[in-house]
């Protein structure tokens, strides 16, 4: 398959229902974050889910709604995982990432019409040609497969909480996978990751001790 993205876009514009799925055992044309490439080899979770009714003010924030909860799905499915999750759509094993997420939005005119969220888990597959650490969730549990992933995930998902903003309960969660926080950062602001606003932006502390919300940019470590 080229893409699941694609696929399921294809399938929304023809009218397919909230909670369609689209699983691709291998991607030829694979995507992430700015449109770069992501290696999907024969092995990993290359999926894909629609979503809709979704309201407008969740989009700058959807990524860490959606980050969380397959968090705590797989944690639920695999016994001793623990996940990072770095801001704004990166899943971390260690200093490893596992896997990321990605929303594409398509609009009607003004009126919002779908969302495809695309997810990508290192699950029995070796990525090597990466320009991060890679880790893949064999490492965790040797009998993992990515059969049994599918219906946690797809349950977590469409069961997503609906709040205009993150609530209490889930910045909580969050901190407690916040695997950019205290860390130097170089980009998209010098200074340390602090957290995070209840709209899902990132907290910065700048070095003149000033805390700035940042909403988009690609993190780069100092």
């Amino acid at each position: 398959m080229t893409s699941t993205l694609d696929v399921l876009h294809e399938y929304a514009a023809q009218g397919a229902s909230h909670g369609t799925v689209v699983v691709a055992d291998e991607q030829l044309e694979g995507r992430g974050t700015r449109g770069r490439p992501w290696h999907s080899p024969l092995g990993g979770l290359w999926y894909s889910i629609l979503l809709r009714g979704v309201p407008d003010k969740q989009l700058e924030f959807l990524s860490l709604r959606i980050g969380l909860a397959i968090a705590l799905a797989l944690e639920g499915e695999i016994p001793g995982l623990r996940l990072g999750l770095k801001w704004p759509n990166d899943l971390m094993v260690g200093e490893g990432k596992v896997g990321g997420v990605l929303c594409e939005a398509r609009w009607q005119g003004p009126v919002l019409g779908w969302i495809v969220v695309g997810l990508g888990i290192n699950v029995n597959n070796r990525v090597t040609d990466v320009d991060q650490p890679a880790a893949m969730l064999a490492d965790v549990a040797a009998g993992v497969t990515v059969e049994q992933l599918i219906g946690p995930i797809t349950a977590a998902l469409t069961a997503l909480a609906t709040g205009s903003t993150l609530s209490p309960a889930e910045l909580a969660e969050f901190a407690n996978r916040d695997w950019l926080f205290g860390r130097s950062l170089c980009e998209p602001v010098s200074g340390r990751a602090r957290g995070l606003n209840p709209d899902g932006s990132l907290r910065v502390e700048r070095p003149d001790g000033i805390t700035v919300p940042v909403r988009a940019g690609r993190i780069l470590l100092g």
